[in-house]
Parts: C-alpha cells; sequence; structure tokens
C-alpha cells in the first residue's frame, strides 16, 4: 500500500501563505495521480485538488480555486500543494492521497486512496 508523508504546515496569518509537501518514501509516486484533502475533528472532509501523473492536469474545487496550486517534481518524487491568500476557514489537516479516476472526479471519495497522517495548517491572527 502507498505511503505517503505530508510537511509544511504550520501557523499563519491570515493573507498568508504555505508550501506543502507530499512524499512517498520507497514508492515511485510519478505512478498516480495525487489528491490534497483537509480534515478537521468535527467539520466534514473537503476534497481540495487533484493532479495526474504528469503535472499536465489538476482540478480544484470551487473554494479554493484561484488560491492553491497542486504541482509535482516526478525527479524528486514529490506533490506540492501550494496554499495563497489563507484564510481562518482553511484551517485544517492536510493530507495527500492517492485518486483512481479521472481528476475531473476528486469530489468523489469512492476513488480515493488512504492519506499520510497529514500536517496541521492553522490560519490565524
Amino acid at each position: 500500500q502507498l505511503h505517503l508523508v505530508e510537511s509544511g504546515g504550520g501557523l499563519v496569518q491570515p493573507g498568508g501563505s504555505l508550501r506543502l509537501s507530499c512524499a512517498a518514501p520507497g514508492f515511485t509516486l510519478s505512478n498516480y495521480k495525487i489528491g490534497w484533502f483537509r480534515q478537521d475533528p468535527g467539520k466534514e472532509r473537503k476534497e481540495l485538488s487533484c493532479i495526474d501523473q504528469s503535472g499536465g492536469v489538476t482540478n480544484y474545487a470551487t473554494s479554493v480555486k484561484g488560491r492553491f496550486t497542486t504541482s509535482r517534481d516526478n525527479d524528486k518524487n514529490m506533490v506540492y500543494l501550494q496554499l495563497n491568500n489563507l484564510e481562518p476557514e482553511d484551517t485544517g489537516v492536510y493530507s495527500c492521497a492517492p485518486i483512481f479516476s479521472l481528476c475531473d472526479r476528486l469530489w468523489d471519495r469512492t476513488f480515493w486512496g488512504a492519506g499520510g497522517q497529514g500536517t496541521q495548517v492553522t490560519v490565524s491572527s
């Protein structure tokens, strides 16, 4: 089973930025479409983004389109999520996971694999 490790979270003020990283030690990440989702206790999980194996196709949830950007560096075996213009509502645990469908269906959890432990993002003044 693909084992994913997220990093890069932290505390940031509203309007700030963070870059999250997703690694897969011992696996070839370029074989997978990778999505990012956010989860916080007491809140519904929110699927945020998807990037295909080459990095040529991406898709985003409406709420983050224009603020978040996903990318990948297959030479480094990494996937990233750049978070800009952060809002307090963006607070949560961010995880990456494989997606086993087209990125157009990022909203369909049926096709998401297991995420890693996640990295905490807190947006607060």
